[in-house]
């Protein structure tokens, strides 16, 4: 078992505080001293150059995804030279009428090297096994699909 920390801070600024103009920016800390700027969606009054909760959980699930395949393809002696994704969160309405992260779609694209390249059916057998073991995906309820690219 382990324990993942974050410090996230927050000041009200000179604006007056009604919902449609405080400012919503605000700082994440993690552990190992990396800082970034967070913020709502623009729809929600946000700021498009600081991220958002449902862009951090499209990157967690990607990178999570990410992190897991390597593992699998390394235990299964393929070679990964190169990996390049991008996701997509689709935030809509569930069947209680709640907003919520529905759906995350992954798209992949890993170049191999070495004499063993895995064929079409082996490569959808590696996304299925990292899918299955990543610790993000299995935490969460929205579907995480994977388009290998």
């Amino acid at each position: 078992m382990s324990e993942h920390k974050i410090g996230l801070y927050w000041k009200k600024g000179p604006e007056e505080f009604k919902y449609d103009s405080y400012d919503r920016t605000h700082s994440i800390q993690y552990d190992g001293g990396q800082k970034l700027f967070g913020s709502s969606t623009l729809e929600t009054y946000g700021k498009a150059e600081h991220t958002n909760p449902e862009e951090l959980l499209a990157s967690s699930v990607c990178s999570c995804h990410f992190l897991t395949f390597l593992a699998v393809a390394a235990k299964s002696r393929y070679v990964v030279s190169e990996y390049q994704d991008h996701a997509v969160a689709r935030l809509e309405k569930n069947a209680e009428g709640k907003m919520v992260v529905t759906k995350i779609d992954l798209y992949p694209k890993i170049t191999f090297e070495g004499e063993k390249i895995p064929d079409s059916e082996a490569l959808a057998d590696l996304h299925a096994k990292s899918h299955r073991n990543c610790f993000i995906s299995n935490s969460i309820k929205s579907e995480v699909t994977i388009h290998p690219q």
